[in-house]
């Protein structure tokens, strides 16, 4: 049985970034990776073999918190053949397909303000202030977010930074709905709709706490960053952060299923594939898989307390995705103009339609409206088809007892007619359609069960310290050795890289010079959470 120092299970960017942390320290990585190709959930390819040289992304395709990451940029990945491109301007929010006139999020802030103004006198003024106040939280923020829980030292910085008023502000951020921040913040609806449709990157609804802190984060980021994408594809992204782990000494195996790791008097020692391979482990084994799956069936309930089996069955997925991919002929002839440059659109409702469309999904009713994610991937990235062509696709989200192929394909239909309607022709221009069901996802991605693509819900109550299950809230399970390095532990979902970087730092100091006291104290702490 071959043995290294430890397996990184999972070669998504949390399995990579982990095992670029862990070769840099010397250890002996070995990365096994189910699917035949690297990247998770951030891979691209050629969907239409009429059309070979057209790049879709398979999954994820626009990143601001891979931009904005301070654990990405410690990589470097620029050196290992990164380029960031950007849209000519970074989101727009298509509502009504009578207007002409779109909320837009343009590159240069200044002209942000202008088109806000433009919708309601005063609301410019309102973006610049809170882009200001971004302007002085956003270092100290950012790293807080990326941090181990609690983030003690980074959390400092940011009391530190912010002073009292703007602490207290970023607290009721944290807080509050975005509906009713929104109303605060701003009197038209292109305002509103910037901040809300960001919210929805998530699985938060409008009314819930905690979708405030969603919007504002992701809509500053467009503000700061943009939404910046891998040129030549999202899979890019993840073959830079290969070549990084590489150069540092990690290997990377593909086409092995991890399907169980061993335990043995509490400890991980080595996993095992569904080929059989058998591979030991000296030091830790860091998995970058949902939690249910790992404690579940690679772990097995024999070995965990019976209270964590209990929590892990109360574990909430997010919302089921169905996802469209087209090739357009002449781009997407949107009504709305401004939304022509955009490289994200929102389109699909307003305000109102948006807040039924996110309470419905929250209570599992069949939603009236309609809201979707669309990547405009030839605009942001000119490579990605040829010339006078656009690489499209489009998501959105069912009910989580509607998680079906046969609801999937009505929902995706209902996509192309209300992009009919809010770009007349559309239709005439597509050369190319395929629709990715929940099936198909989960299909290329365990992690991405039925279609969820965040690790499990983003709300309140499976955050923090209850994400997975109450008392976690760290990379540290109850099997010594045994890492969560994937969006279902802190910070969760979203391309940072940040679940990979913690776990491989808890790995590290755990062996390292005051690894006994430690281990002793976390043990300690498992016993009292789990008695």
């Amino acid at each position: 049985m071959e043995t290294v120092d430890a397996v990184v299970i999972g070669a998504g960017p949390n399995g990579l970034v982990a095992a670029s942390a862990l070769a840099d320290a010397g250890w002996d990585v070995l990365v096994l990776e189910a699917q035949d190709e690297i990247g998770g959930a951030v891979r691209s390819g050629s969907l239409w073999p009429e059309s070979p040289e057209t790049t879709s992304d398979l999954f994820s395709a626009f990143y601001p918190l891979a931009a904005a990451s301070p654990v990405i940029k410690r990589l470097s990945l620029e050196q290992h053949g990164l380029t960031w491109v950007q849209a000519p301007s970074v989101i727009a929010h298509v509502a009504d397909a009578d207007e002409e006139r779109c909320a837009v999020v343009h590159r240069d802030p200044a002209r942000t303000a202008e088109a806000l103004d433009a919708d309601a006198p005063g609301d410019g003024d309102s973006w610049l202030r809170l882009f200001e106040q971004w302007q002085r939280l956003r270092d100290p923020l950012l790293d807080a977010l990326f941090t181990p829980f609690p983030p003690v030292r980074s959390g400092a910085k940011l009391l530190w930074r912010a002073g009292a008023h703007d602490t207290l502000d970023l607290a009721r951020i944290a807080a509050a709905p975005v509906i009713r921040l929104t109303q605060e913040w701003f009197r038209g609806e292109h305002g509103k709709l910037l901040v809300s449709g960001n919210a929805m990157h998530a699985d938060v609804p409008m009314e819930a706490p905690g979708s405030g802190i969603f919007g504002w984060l992701l809509v500053m980021l467009a503000q700061d960053v943009g939404f910046p994408v891998p040129q030549g594809g999202s899979g890019m992204l993840t073959k830079a952060m290969a070549r990084r782990a590489q150069s540092a000494g990690a290997r990377i195996d593909v086409g092995e299923n991890v399907v169980s790791v061993g335990v043995r008097g509490g400890r991980a020692t080595s996993v095992r594939t569904a080929s059989g391979r058998e591979v030991a482990v000296r030091r830790a084994v860091l998995a970058d898989v949902d939690a249910p799956r790992l404690f579940n069936e690679m772990v097995g309930a024999e070995h965990l307390p019976e209270r964590l089996r209990r929590d892990l069955a109360r574990f909430e997925w997010d919302l089921p995705t169905v996802k469209v991919n087209w090739l357009v002929e002449g781009g997407i002839p949107w009504r709305a103009e401004a939304a022509r440059t955009a490289g994200t659109v929102h389109f699909g409702t307003g305000l109102s339609g948006l807040s039924r469309w996110s309470s419905d999904l929250a209570s599992g009713r069949e939603p009236d409206e309609l809201f979707a994610l669309l990547g405009q991937m030839t605009t942001a990235d000119p490579t990605r088809s040829p010339s006078g062509t656009e690489s499209v696709w489009a998501y959105t989200h069912l009910p989580r007892e509607k998680y079906d192929d046969a609801h999937a394909g009505q929902v995706a239909t209902a996509m192309d007619a209300r992009l009919e309607e809010l770009a007349p022709g559309f239709r005439d221009r597509v050369r190319h359609r395929t629709v990715q069901h929940p099936s198909d996802l989960q299909a290329s991605n365990g992690n991405l069960y039925r279609g969820a693509i965040n690790g499990g819900t983003a709300q309140l109550h499976q955050q923090l310290v209850f994400r997975p299950a109450t008392g976690l809230g760290r990379p540290e399970t109850v099997i010594d050795g045994l890492y969560l390095a994937g969006a279902s532990t802190h910070p969760g979902g979203g391309v940072h890289g940040a679940c990979g970087w913690i776990a491989a730092r808890s790995a590290l100091a755990a062996e390292g010079r005051l690894g006994r006291p430690v281990k002793a104290l976390r043990g300690r702490a498992m016993k009292v959470l789990y008695r």
